[in-house]
């Protein structure tokens, strides 16, 4: 008879409800950097797109150095009087690149026949402390840009301060609060136009969704939210706010993730839809192909690309 009738004891433990298990603020998980605050929402909304034909050649000379090769052939937009207007010439471009990977240094360089150079370094001075330095030099007077970042992550904050051409100078910070919300804000100065900012901002995460706002002193306001249906498939949206200019944006856009390919786009208020398709032919060797419609201003951009190395 016992073995029919179990103990009313285990039954009464068994009903007793779980204690959720408190956070331990003194260990907090390390935040994303304040500038990659909307990098889930930016894969699906911000395709990089373009149009023409486009070829990607890279050889690795050995196991950290390596050079690349890039033809780029179609048109370039130039500007108009009228907003609604879009102009194009055809040009042609071939770019030469070597990149060289260390783990705890990375140098990468760019130059085109049109006289544009570009060069990054990353380089990290200890385990918790790393400068970046970003540069592009072009032959247009006043076009040419510099960098300078020096990154501190803490065990649950990060820290960034900034220096750039034009007397620019910056800082921001941001700080989990709790294991899934993080909070944080940024402040900058130009000197030559003598222009100041204040910004703040907040992402909060699980493992499904992902949602982040950002605010500035500028008049923008940007707000993005990710869903995660299935570790192959994302859904994003945004929306774009500037309180002077009394001008809004949204969008909505996807990425999915076959065995073979990737499928990335968006369509927006203004009613542009862009797409981008990265399919895997071989080890090695990748398909591109783009496309962008902008039916407001007749605008339709269609390219084709090969990815090699």
């Amino acid at each position: 008879m016992a073995d029919l009738f179990p103990p009313l004891v285990t039954a009464q433990i068994d009903d007793k409800p779980k204690v959720d298990e408190k956070v331990d603020y003194s260990n907090l998980p390390c935040p994303v950097p304040y500038e990659e605050l909307h990098r889930e929402a930016y894969m699906s909304l911000k395709p990089d797109t373009f149009e023409g034909l486009r070829f990607d050649f890279t050889k690795g000379l050995n196991q950290k150095f390596g050079l690349c090769h890039s033809v780029m052939m179609g048109p370039t937009e130039v500007p108009s009087q009228s907003p609604d207007t879009v102009i194009k010439i055809p040009t042609a471009h071939y770019e030469f690149g070597a990149n060289y990977i260390d783990p705890k240094l990375m140098l990468v360089g760019r130059v085109m026949t049109d006289g544009r150079q570009s060069a990054r370094v990353r380089a990290d001075l200890t385990d918790k402390l790393m400068v970046k330095a970003n540069a592009q030099l072009a032959n247009e007077p006043h076009m040419s840009q510099a960098m300078f970042n020096f990154d501190y992550m803490g065990s649950d904050y990060r820290a960034q301060l900034q220096f750039g051409n034009n007397a620019l100078v910056g800082a921001n910070y941001i700080q989990s609060v709790t294991p899934r919300l993080s909070l944080g804000g940024e402040v900058f100065w130009v000197g030559v136009p003598r222009k100041s900012g204040i910004g703040y901002a907040a992402r909060y995460e699980t493992d499904k969704m992902v949602a982040s706002g950002q605010v500035a002193s500028t008049g923008l306001m940007a707000m993005n939210y990710v869903q995660k249906v299935s570790d192959k498939v994302s859904l994003a949206t945004d929306f774009m706010y500037n309180y002077f200019s009394r001008e809004a944006v949204a969008s909505v856009g996807y990425d999915y993730m076959l065995r073979q390919s990737r499928v990335r786009g968006k369509i927006d208020s203004n009613g542009v839809a862009s797409a981008l398709l990265e399919e895997r032919l071989s080890m090695g060797l990748n398909f591109l192909m783009s496309a962008e419609l902008d039916h407001k201003k007749k605008d339709y951009k269609f390219g084709f690309g090969l990815t090699v190395g």
